[in-house]
């Protein structure tokens, strides 16, 4: 039975345009047959916003037409709509992060039982949520790129 993940915004990115940002390992865990990959709605927001104020301009091209639902057809990836529990919980989580996309992909992640795949630091300092991610230390000891692995 395979594992079912959230990816982070900047997964998503990185898995859409090949980027080597996101470590082999991780990205052969995400692609395999067995693995569902989850994309919060929270995420679609937020790209379409920051590519439209310019802050995100390598994503540009997820925007056009039929290529957002295309890119994430080829990642085999699911769309996870932002609920009233989801948005309750990120509201109410007693965390200091104010960031709103990640407050929401927290919550999601809690409440549905899934690990976040994220680089991002911030959100260690969440209790219960597990985060997916390479252990490039691993990786230089076993002339592997690195193992992907949790942390809480």
């Amino acid at each position: 039975m395979g594992m079912t993940y959230l990816i982070d915004t900047h997964v998503l990115i990185w898995l859409t345009s090949y980027s080597k940002n996101l470590p082999a390992s991780l990205r052969r865990r995400l692609s395999a047959c067995d693995s569902t990959l989850l994309v919060s709605s929270a995420t679609t927001m937020e790209v379409a916003t920051k590519v439209r104020i310019g802050k995100l301009p390598q994503a540009a091209a997820l925007m056009k037409d039929g290529a957002w639902e295309e890119a994430l057809h080829r990642l085999r990836a699911q769309d996870l709509p932002v609920t009233t529990k989801h948005a309750l919980l990120a509201g109410s989580l007693d965390w200091d992060h104010k960031d709103p996309f990640d407050r929401l992909l927290a919550a999601q992640a809690l409440s549905e039982k899934v690990p976040l795949v994220t680089v991002d630091a911030q959100f260690d300092s969440l209790a219960g949520l597990t985060i997916i991610w390479d252990d490039p230390v691993a990786g230089a000891h076993s002339g592997d790129d690195g193992d992907a692995h949790e942390r809480q």
